[in-house]
């Protein structure tokens, strides 16, 4: 059975950093491409970013980009999300997802599109 667990979420100031890491286990986690969701309080599910199966492509939401980076080392099994110049407005619970497809070219942001959630970490950003 896939297991995928999210760890490095806390309370960080604004303008503070935050490195959240994704193991996976139960399949080969190379094989597939990987996301990072969030949702704030009150409000939907949405896309964060993702990455490739291999690690060389990367995609962001835009509200992110420039301040959010993906990145993954296969030899660990695990998927890092480095943020930022963090916000308020970043306060949610961070979800890492694995993709339904293996070794799919596509980066995709749709929920569907991804078969296993981690349960989620949270992250606060205090203004």
């Amino acid at each position: 059975q896939v297991r995928l667990v999210e760890t490095g979420g806390g309370l960080v100031r604004t303008g503070g950093s935050l490195t959240l890491s994704c193991e996976g286990t139960g399949r080969t986690f190379g094989d597939y491409g990987m996301g990072w969701f969030r949702q704030a309080p009150g409000k939907e599910r949405e896309f964060v970013a993702a990455i490739s199966w291999a690690g060389g492509r990367t995609f962001y939401e835009t509200s992110v980009e420039g301040r959010f980076t993906i990145s993954r080392d296969n030899a660990k099994n695990t998927m890092y999300l480095q943020m930022n110049s963090l916000k308020p407005e970043d306060t949610a619970v961070y979800y890492c997802a694995a993709d339904r497809i293996r070794m799919r070219f596509a980066l995709p942001a749709a929920e569907h599109e991804y078969t296993y959630w981690g349960q989620g970490t949270q992250v606060t950003v205090s203004s």
